[in-house]
C-alpha cells in the first residue's frame, strides 16, 4: 500500500475510532451519571433506566459498537484493497 493510502487508510480509522469512543463516552457518562435521576422515571426489564445504564448499559453499547466497529472496519479494508480473502 502506497504511503497517501495508508495514511488516508489510518485517518478513516481514527475518525471511526473518535466517534465510536465519543458515542461510548456519551452514554457511560450522560446517561449513566448526568441524567440518572431523569432516567430513573423509566423502567428496563423492572430496574429504573438510569441504574441500568450505570451498571449494564455501558457495556452492552460498548459491546455493539465493538460489532459496528468491524463492520466498518471491514467495509474499510474493502475500500482500500487491504482485506483477507
Amino acid at each position: 500500500m502506497e504511503k497517501s493510502k495508508a495514511e488516508a487508510y489510518w485517518k478513516e480509522n481514527l475518525t471511526y475510532i473518535s466517534i465510536l469512543l465519543a458515542i461510548w463516552f456519551g452514554v457511560s457518562y450522560f446517561a449513566g451519571i448526568l441524567i440518572c435521576d431523569q432516567l430513573d422515571q423509566y423502567r428496563l426489564g423492572g430496574f429504573p433506566l438510569g441504574f441500568w445504564f450505570a451498571n449494564q448499559g455501558s457495556e452492552v453499547i460498548f459491546c455493539i459498537l465493538i460489532v459496528v466497529y468491524v463492520y466498518l472496519m471491514n467495509n474499510l479494508d474493502k475500500k482500500y484493497d487491504v482485506h483477507e480473502g
